[in-house]
Formats: C-alpha cells, structure tokens, sequence
C-alpha cells in the first residue's frame, strides 16, 4: 500500500480509517468462511450412509449451534466493515471537499483564468464524490478479497496442491488481461471524462444564458454546442463501457473456466484413486464460492483506473500554490503606493494584454481618491491588485510602507471593506448576508450598520424581515436593494481603506440618493478608492487620477484638472454633453 494515501489524496486520519477499512472487510471476508466450512462438514456427514456408515445426530446438532454463533460473527462482521468502511469514508469525503474548498480560496485569481467554474464544481462535487466511491467500494474490497483469496490458496495448497492450482490457474490470465488493457481503458476514461466536464460547461453556459435564449427565440433543440456536448458525452459514456466491457467479460469468461477445468481434474484424479470422494466434492463447492471475490476484483480494477483520472486533476489542483504571507505584520498608515507596477491578466481565458503599465501613483490616507478613464484602462484592475486578488507581475504595491506581497490575503482583508457594481449575495436570510462582513458582531451592531445603509426600510416590507431567504444571489429583492446590503457589509466590518468599484452606476435615481447616503456614512474616516465613469460622482473627490491604456496620464483634483485641458477634460464635456440627450 506504498504511496496511497498520496495517490488518494487522503487525509492522516482517511489513511489511517482506510487501513482499518481494509481489515474489516478482510475480516468479513474470512467470517463467510466459517458458515461454508459448517456446510462442508454437514455434507459430509449427510453423505456418511453412501460408505455405509451412520450419521452422527451429535455432531449434526452441533453443527447447528456452530452455524448459529458463525452467523452471528457474519453479523458483527459486517456491521463493523459498514462503519469502518462506508461511514469513513464519507467523513474522509467532507473532508476532503472542505480542503478543495478551502484551497480554493486561497488560489491566487489568476488561476481562475485558467479554469471554468463547471471544473471547479467538479472538482469539489464530482471527483470527490469519485473518490468517495472508491474508498467506500473499491480500495476496501479489492485488498481485503485480494488477501482472502491468498489466504484461501495457501490453505488448499496444503490440503491437495494439485486442485488448488487448478483452481487458481486461470487467474493470474485473467488479471493480466485488465493489466496489459490499462492504457486503452485509461484513454477511454479520460476521453469521458473530458466529454462529461464539456456538457457541464455547456450546461452551465446554456442556463446562464437562458433570457438570451428566450430573448432571440432560440429553441433548446437548436442550442448546438449544447446539444452536440450531451451526444458527444452519451457516445464516450458507451465507448468507455464497451471498451472496458470487452476485457472485463473477457477475464471473468476465462476465470469460469477454471470450474471446468477443476471438474475435469477432480475426475481424472478420483478416478486414478490420488484424491478421496469428500476433498474433491470440498474443492467442488470452494471454486464455486471463490470465484466470486475474484469476479469482483475484475470489476473493480477498471473503476479504479477510471479513479486515477479524478485523483489526477485534484492533485494538480492541491499543487497549484497558494497566496501566503505574513499573518502578524500590523499595518499602521493607510498611504497606498504604486512603484513601477506593470500587469496583465494570464491563463487559459485571458488575452495576456498588458492592463497596468509601469504604474507610479500614490494614494493619500484618510482621503478620497477617485480613479477614472476610458473602460478598459485599468482602474478595476487597480482596485483588484490593492486587495491583492492578483500579484502584480513587475514592481511593487506598498500600504504603509509594507509590500502587500508579504502580507497574508486574508490578514490584508482584514483592513478593506470592498463594495463591488456586482454585489454577490448567498442564499441566506438578509441578517446572515449583512453579518458576512462581521461573524463576531452583536445583533445590536448588525442592526445599526443596517439602519445606516438604508435598508430597514425595505427589509421591514419582506416577509420574515431580517429572517427572509434572499434566493439565489438575491434574486427576490432589487438591485438597488442588493447594493445597500453589500454596503452593511461593509460598514459592519468598519475597515480603515474602503474601495468602491462603480457602486452607483447602473442605479435609479431613487436608489442612487439612499446608496449615496449610505456611502457617505461609510467612507467617514477611511482611506477611500472610488471608482467611476459618472465623473461629476467624483467631483469633490480629494484627489482624482486618470488613467489611459493603463497608465496615470493626469492627477489632481476636479478644478485642477479641467483647467489642464487634458483628458479629464475631454470626458467630463462629453458626459455634460450627454445629460441632454432625449430619445
């Protein structure tokens, strides 16, 4: 059992459950014995009268309460092989879902631009439901029938070494043909694999899209890519059963035709007078009995190598780095610098386009610094490199003097609050959304930050209040709604830098008044990064910075800049301008 617990991905404790897994299904395994030694014995002494002797009524009561107690040790047995087998390994599997989720939330945001989302759950769902498949049906049972079958070979070797090689002499043929098809089964499952990741994305991208769908009038039998994905999964679904089918009915043919062949040499051998009637009718009944763990062996082997397959991709997940850093260095002044910072976003499901470009800027504390530009300039990407979703791939970002690299990303959230344009809320009631920003503050605390975003007016409308399930991302409330509770947030976590990435720009008018309200009692006191396109928001911001093709082309403030006549210019007249377009 060298190395699998690596090749399983388990945890110490799922190494150590799996072992005593092991042991108990070996145990079962060897209990079933005693039942079929009793009947054995039992036949025996029916077939006494046939040699002309009596049959003993003592041995054959006794038999019965031996046939008794060996039942009862089957039932033990099996009780203590469900528990060590079947409840442990679906702890084994929550623990393991906990770490793929927990390492995912520590991977840097790059490396979400290599993977799609359908992936990602199947790591978390599928594999490791794959992996608890094996470690509750296959690992257990494969080992333990490995080692029953050896153990039951020696025996009968001792008995009549002739019979148990003929017994046995069809298996090691039988083994070596799933053996030399490894690597056409193995093609096969990674081809469904593939194929089955494919119309989960497809699945995904189609459900995501449905008002787009609905919206042009396209009918799900016309979705092509969707409708081409499920036939191309059902067709390697068949090819991989067909496919593995052939070597596993293969196998099992040639192992049943080792029942033949020990009728064949029983025979020959009673006939010659080397074996007496009762051993051979022994080695009669055994082949029967133990041809069926070595069945199964041969129909486990192949789900297991479709297993590596799921291992394979966790592990190259468990060995993507994560983001570390220092979890104790105190940040002490909130002064953001930006010294010759250049980016751009890598992987699969990126252009590699440089976004910031040798950056050199600084972000005053207790202030309000706004960042503006063209879309596509980099002030998204700014915000995100402050919080450090991303390292940067050249220079450096310091807060207070401190490389935020050396920073742990959680302890460096630990002093932002970060209230997005897309606010991400969970299927929870309102009071566990707003409490999010905060899972040590009193209900008193919650309640205040609450009230001063604005939204127990509307809270106070819903069904159950505080207490009302919010959907899917907040689907049952507005979108103006959904801002202010990312906003209590916000202000529950009292964070000294706050960054606001376009809040209020696809707001009502309504909306924008009570979100502004809300903003303003958050932004009291704190260092602040806003982001916008509406250029009179930021107005009275205390420093403003334009960016173009991710460079600082202009800083100062709102007067300062107009005067210059440059770009901040240019797109402040052409949004005046725009106010007084009508339809």
């Amino acid at each position: 059992m060298f190395n699998l617990k690596d090749k399983l991905m388990l945890t110490d404790k799922g190494y150590s459950d799996l072992k005593k897994a092991i042991a108990a299904c070996t145990l079962t395994n060897l209990s079933l014995m005693l039942p079929f030694g009793i009947t054995i014995q039992i036949f025996a002494e029916l077939l006494k009268p046939l040699m002309g002797q009596q049959i003993s009524w003592m041995k054959m009561w006794i038999y019965f309460g031996l046939g008794i107690i060996a039942a009862g040790i089957v039932f033990l047995s099996n009780k203590n092989d469900y528990k060590k087998t079947y409840v442990a390994s679906y702890k084994e599997s929550e623990a393991v879902r906990i770490r793929v989720a927990e390492h995912i939330r520590k991977l840097p945001m790059n490396f979400f631009n290599t993977k799609n989302l359908s992936e990602l759950t199947t790591n978390i769902m599928g594999d490791c439901a794959t992996s608890e498949h094996v470690l509750s049906h296959i690992i257990p049972q494969l080992m333990a029938n490995g080692i029953s079958i050896l153990i039951v070979c020696i025996a009968l070797a001792i008995f009549d070494w002739r019979m148990a090689l003929t017994v046995f002499c069809t298996v090691p043929i039988a083994f070596l043909i799933i053996v030399l098809s490894r690597k056409i089964q193995k093609r096969l499952s990674e081809r469904h694999i593939e194929s089955k990741l494919e119309a989960s994305d497809k699945v995904q991208e189609y459900l995501e899209g449905i008002k787009v769908i609905k919206s042009c009038g396209l009918e799900g039998a016309r979705f092509n890519t969707l409708d081409q994905a499920l036939r191309l999964m059902k067709d390697m679904a068949i090819k991989m059963e067909f496919g593995t089918g052939i070597f596993v009915t293969g196998a099992q043919i040639i192992v049943q035709m080792g029942i033949g062949l020990t009728v064949f040499v029983g025979t020959y051998l009673l006939t010659g007078g080397k074996i007496e009637l009762i051993p051979l009718l022994m080695f009669f009944l055994i082949v029967v009995r133990i041809y069926g763990p070595i069945l199964t062996e041969l129909t486990l082997l192949p789900e297991l190598l479709y297993m590596q397959t799921s291992t394979k991709r966790m592990r190259t997940l468990f060995t993507t780095p994560i983001m570390e850093g220092d979890k104790e260095k105190q940040i002490i002044d909130y002064n953001i610098d930006f010294h010759n910072v250049s980016f751009s976003y890598t992987g699969e499901l990126s252009t590699d386009k440089t976004v910031i470009d040798d950056m050199n800027i600084s972000i005053p504390s207790n202030g309000i610094t706004a960042l503006v530009g063209p879309s596509g300039s980099g002030k998204s990407t700014l915000a995100k490199l402050i919080a450090r979703f991303w390292d940067v791939n050249k220079g450096v970002i310091k807060i207070g003097g401190i490389d935020i690299r050396t920073l742990d990303p959680e302890h460096l959230m630990g002093y932002m609050s970060i209230v997005f344009q897309d606010v991400v809320l969970f299927n929870d009631t309102v009071y566990n959304n707003i409490r999010i920003g905060n899972l040590n503050a009193t209900d008193e605390e919650i309640m205040a930050a609450a009230k001063a975003a604005c939204c127990d007016e509307f809270v106070s409308n819903l069904p159950n209040g505080y207490q009302t399930i919010l959907g899917e991302n907040g689907s049952t409330i507005s979108g103006g709604e959904r801002q202010r509770i990312s906003i209590a947030r916000a202000l529950l976590k009292d964070a000294p830098i706050v960054l606001l990435d376009e809040a209020t720009a696809s707001l009502d008018p309504e909306n924008e008044v009570f979100i502004q309200q809300a903003i303003s009692k958050l932004i009291e006191g704190k260092t602040v990064i806003v982001i916008a396109h509406r250029l009179r928001t930021v107005a009275g911001a205390d420093k403003i910075i334009v960016l173009n093709k991710g460079k600082a082309v202009e800083e100062g403030t709102h007067s300062e800049l107009i005067n210059n006549k440059g770009l901040y210019e240019k797109l402040y007249n052409l949004q005046q301008k725009s106010l007084g377009w009508s339809v």
